[in-house]
């Protein structure tokens, strides 16, 4: 149903961010939004080591 985001579509967004939040606040959101990736990937990963390890006592026994 969506396709890719392209340039225009960046741009579009990021031009409507500046409008709303004002260019003080943009580097602070994006400081926000970057921290956040960053710890849901963590904890992504550290679940899905919990299942390997998990899976591996399991096959042990």
């Amino acid at each position: 149903m969506f396709s890719r985001l392209g340039a225009p579509e960046l741009i579009l967004i990021l031009a409507i961010a500046l409008v709303v939040f004002g260019p003080s606040k943009l580097p602070e959101i994006g400081k926000s939004v970057g921290k956040a990736i960053n710890e849901f990937k963590s904890q992504a990963n550290k679940v899905s080591e919990d299942i390997k390890v998990d899976l591996n006592d399991e096959s042990k026994n």
